[in-house]
């Protein structure tokens, strides 16, 4: 069990957070959440010693192993697979086939295993960095943005991984839906304070929202009272027959102590300008190839156009042509054959990944937009700089000290500025936290015009896919679809990357498992009902208990909701007693409601691990 006690910490003149109080507990899984710049990160590295805290203590069991994953490329292996190997624990030295495992879930191929680190992108670098850490098998697992460098496959792989972890986890990500469906528990930085809660981001949010909301309802009320108590002991000050009523409210003032109203957080809110278009379609792409290497083909024989209000997103593994493709839609490279007719009235705005590179160090970032485009004055520089977040004087900050998260809004801040009706993003949500992901979903939401986006990010494509340009098995093709229609019709055939590596290599060694012994239609039908029967017979009781533990915490959390809202109508009545009954009352709830969600963690914990037991039972009766 990790525990802080009384932690503060300033980031130059700047205070992360004060006085804070948290624990980790064995087998809590906890989401990270704050905005950025607000000391998640710092967190991490309080944590594992990498920075000292101004005040307080971080208290960690003795002998408690941390995996963390360091941003240093620093290889000193020559194969993939040996270094791998190099994060296993003592006395697991040589059980290659948890790294290979592992590797194959992170996207290396069986060839990949025998190559040099080096030989890879940095993307792939920091995937065998990850890996080390997760064959480490650490007692608490910390993950900063992992999916950063991930593609779907991969993501959703990791995704179960985690969801399986038997010791601790802390993570940050800008992913809310990949985080929600791993966390059991949520802990946020806010307002200089550490909160933590059973339960998902969603729950969070709305807890914190509701609580603000009370209190700033109880402040307005109780600053009324005051001036009326103000009022009244000046007017009757030097009335003598009242002086005992002026006595008793200069005392009640005395004691009611004056709350402060909330600071206003600054919050990603903007809307990309939209230029008129007339036509019906914004471009048209034809018989489209490009390739690298005349021996391999990224994109072959692609056709698509693109309507005028057209939601496309590309999706599919990384090193596939994603980018590329990009950059072909955007007339930053040509195409080997084929071509990409762009309509006369369209004007478009490109984020790449790259592009934050073409960002000059020695500019502000009030500079960095206003040379963006002729037509930007200084006062609209400025705007767009307060709305992307840097107000006053961090919009004279040079872009060299910027974090990757800064950097990518200044990016989007240059995307604002000139009118557009094509949008080709490329990762736009990279480096941005789950406040300004959001905005952007919301911004895009609105935008009345073309976008065709690059992601990972499966809740924007729930939200915004109307059609998909796939990047799978090296072919590209277009799906005429949204996201959930895509998995719903076979999706990510190759996301079991695991399977297939573990089978090349079975086939490569010449070995012959024992679920590879043929058996007849009857038999394997004969089996799966046993295995199906028996399923039923060990999950049902679990799955009852979980429906009723879901039924008590939602009659507790509507509970709580009802009191919530008779507190905020006593509040406007200002009813300090029924206020005090109330606030006790909700107070009382939520250790049963936390004790509830407790069972409810172990019992998913129990049921996802005994189903996939009988899933890996049906799989490989599914490959005899």
């Amino acid at each position: 069990m990790i525990s802080a006690g009384n932690l503060t910490k300033n980031f130059g003149d700047q205070l992360l957070f004060e006085n804070v109080n948290f624990k980790v507990n064995p087998r809590e899984r906890v989401g990270l959440v704050g905005k950025n710049g607000h000391g998640k990160t710092t967190l991490f590295h309080l944590i594992v010693g990498d920075e000292l805290p101004d005040a307080g203590t971080i208290s960690i069991p003795k002998n408690h192993r941390i995996g963390y994953v360091r941003q240093q490329l620093e290889f000193s292996e020559e194969t993939v697979l040996k270094e791998g190997m190099r994060g296993l624990p003592k006395g697991q030295r040589d059980h290659h086939w948890k790294v290979e495992k592992i590797l194959a879930g992170l996207g290396f191929t069986s060839k990949d295993m025998s190559r040099h680190p080096e030989e890879f992108s940095g993307g792939y670098q920091v995937r065998l960095n990850l890996a080390k850490v997760l064959v480490s098998e650490p007692d608490l697992l910390l993950l900063d943005e992992p999916t950063n460098y991930l593609d779907i496959t991969s993501i959703r792989w990791i995704e179960r991984f985690l969801i399986n972890w038997p010791h601790e986890l802390m993570l940050i990500t800008h992913d809310r839906a990949f985080m929600d469906k791993i966390v059991t528990h949520t802990m946020v930085i806010h307002r200089r304070r550490i909160r933590k809660i059973a339960g998902n981001t969603d729950k969070l949010y709305a807890q914190i929202a509701q609580e603000e909301e009370i209190y700033e309802k109880t402040r307005i009320n109780d600053e009324r009272r005051r001036k009326e108590l103000e009022e009244f002991i000046d007017r009757f000050r030097a009335k003598a027959r009242l002086a005992n009523l002026v006595q008793s409210r200069i005392k009640t003032l005395g004691k009611n102590q004056k709350a402060e109203k909330l600071e206003k957080l600054q919050t990603l809110d903007f809307s990309f300008r939209t230029k008129p278009f007339r036509g019906k379609y914004v471009m048209g792409v034809r018989d489209l190839s490009f390739s690298y290497d005349p021996k391999t083909h990224l994109i072959g024989n692609m056709d698509i156009s693109i309507g005028a209000r057209d939601r496309v997103c590309v999706v599919g593994s990384n090193g596939k042509g994603k980018t590329t493709l990009l950059k072909l839609l955007a007339g930053a490279l040509r195409p080997n054959t084929g071509e990409v007719v762009v309509h006369p009235g369209v004007t478009q705005g490109f984020f790449a990944q790259t592009n934050v590179s073409s960002l000059n160090d020695a500019r502000t970032v009030e500079e960095e937009i206003f040379f963006s485009h002729p037509d930007v004055d200084r006062q609209l520089a400025r705007n767009i700089c307060g709305t992307m977040m840097f107000e006053g004087d961090t919009a004279l900050k040079k872009i060299g000290v910027l974090s990757g998260g800064e950097k990518s809004r200044v990016m989007l801040g240059k995307l604002l500025v000139t009118p557009v009706n094509l949008l080709l993003l490329d990762e736009p949500t990279n480096h941005l936290d789950m406040y300004s992901c959001d905005a952007l979903l919301a911004a895009l939401d609105g935008f009345d015009g073309a976008v065709v986006m690059v992601t990972h990010n499966e809740m924007f494509l729930h939200a915004l896919a109307e059609r998909l340009i796939v990047f799978q098995n090296d072919e590209t093709c277009v799906f005429e679809g949204n996201y959930q229609q895509f998995i719903e019709r076979g999706g990510w055939k190759d996301d079991e990357v695991s399977v297939e590596y573990a089978e090349e290599k079975n086939l490569r060694n010449g070995e012959e498992s024992h679920a590879r012994v043929k058996l007849t239609k009857k038999e394997k039908r004969r089996r799966r009902s046993e295995i199906i029967s028996e399923r039923g017979t060990v999950l049902g009781p679990i799955e009852r208990r979980i429906a009723q533990v879901e039924d008590k915490i939602e009659a507790q959390e509507n509970k709580v909701a009802e009191l919530s809202q008779e507190m905020l109508e006593a509040s406007q009545c200002n009813d300090g007693k029924k206020i005090a009954e109330l606030s006790q009352s909700i107070h009382n709830s939520q250790p049963t409601i936390d004790k509830l969600f407790d069972e409810l963690e172990e019992l998913t914990s129990k049921f996802d691990k005994q189903n996939a037991v009988f899933e890996r039972s049906l799989e490989e009766l599914d490959q005899i």
